[in-house]
């Protein structure tokens, strides 16, 4: 397991996987008892990581439960995050919901109490509401950290707008900054290169990146009829609903048996490479239920693709980058075909 500072908006240092725990607990049709969640904790600290990631809304609460358990013997070893604004009760009350400085208080107060810390290292907002104002937010987290109860703030879930305001805002007025981001990304789902990576690249920030697997999707196991989130009504699910889909997993499945090694493997060593190449640190969330999954994510750290399989998993799962990123790449190489390139060609001294 290697390591790395979360961005370059912090000194936090954190493990290159982070362990999702959405599947400590029982209140949910996926998930594990407090029996296995140890074993899997366990070997996640026996491999050198480090890095936690919960949320107030995991398996209703247990989640964070669960790993307060875990964590008491040696809290200060491990990076905790958790999350705010989102509920899974069954009667969310209006005031106890979404992102303002009302909620936001209340949840990291009953997170502090689930997890049997007085601090979290890294807080998120879960999902954007729609009508708080970002300031309110930022300002609110900046109060938190200031009273010592949450070290580093992030934004999960957010589109780039937002985030890129949110981050000056804090700059500009001394407030704590923002350090990273969160989103789902994966050789199935890689949207996020088209303004979120580029932001995060341009900003310093940090970002994790949860379902790296799509949601047991790139194992293949769905084509044979595998239980897994898909079988959870509960669950946000990708399901194998498009040509490009089908053609990625085709393809993850080749160099699986090329490299002989398993179709996760083969998805996280493209993710890992893939983060090698960006200028923004890029963190899975791994989120097993099981030790041999656990196992599986670990193997792949030793997994190296070569160029060739890189490029063809690259190329089959490629996004088109959209407006305004083609039209601007199509100007940019006429300028540079014609006389203007001799204007900023960097061959060329400045005076």
């Amino acid at each position: 397991m290697r390591y790395t500072t979360f961005g370059r908006r912090s000194g936090l240092r954190v493990s290159e996987y982070a362990l999702g725990t959405g599947n400590f607990g029982t209140a949910w049709v996926s998930g594990t008892g407090a029996a296995d969640a140890r074993a899997i904790f366990d070997r996640f600290a026996e491999a050198g990581g480090t890095f936690l990631d919960t949320a107030g809304m995991y398996q209703a609460g247990e989640s964070e439960a669960v790993l307060g358990d875990l964590l008491s013997a040696d809290r200060d070893h491990f990076v905790v995050s958790t999350k705010y604004g989102a509920t899974d009760a069954a009667q969310p009350h209006v005031s106890l919901t979404g992102s303002g400085r009302k909620n936001l208080v209340a949840s990291v107060e009953a997170s502090l109490r689930r997890l049997r810390t007085d601090h979290v290292d890294l807080l998120w907002v879960h999902f954007p509401d729609g009508v708080t104002p970002i300031d309110e937010i930022v300002r609110g987290m900046d109060d938190l950290v200031r009273s010592g109860k949450v070290h580093h703030v992030a934004l999960s879930n957010f589109p780039a707008w937002q985030v890129s305001a949110a981050a000056i805002l804090a700059d500009l007025r001394g407030w704590a900054p923002i350090v990273g981001i969160q989103t789902e990304y994966s050789l199935i789902e890689r949207s996020a290169e088209r303004e979120l990576l580029p932001m995060a690249e341009g900003l310093g920030l940090a970002v994790n990146l949860w379902s790296p697997l799509s949601g047991g999707l790139l194992t293949g196991k769905y084509r044979t009829g595998g239980e897994g989130r898909a079988n959870d009504p509960s669950r946000y699910v990708t399901a194998e609903s498009t040509d490009q889909r089908t053609a990625v997993i085709d393809t993850v499945l080749a160099v699986a048996e090329e490299t002989g090694v398993s179709t996760a493997q083969v998805s996280m060593a493209w993710l890992r490479q893939r983060g090698e190449r960006s200028a923004a640190t890029l963190v899975p969330i791994v989120g097993p239920r099981t030790l041999a999954q656990l196992d599986d994510y670990l193997d792949a750290l030793t997994v190296t693709l070569t160029d060739e399989q890189y490029a063809r998993l690259d190329a089959v799962s490629a996004v088109e980058p959209g407006v305004p990123s083609t039209i601007n790449a199509s100007i940019r190489e006429s300028l540079l075909g014609g006389d203007l390139a001799r204007f900023i060609s960097p061959a060329v001294p400045v005076a």
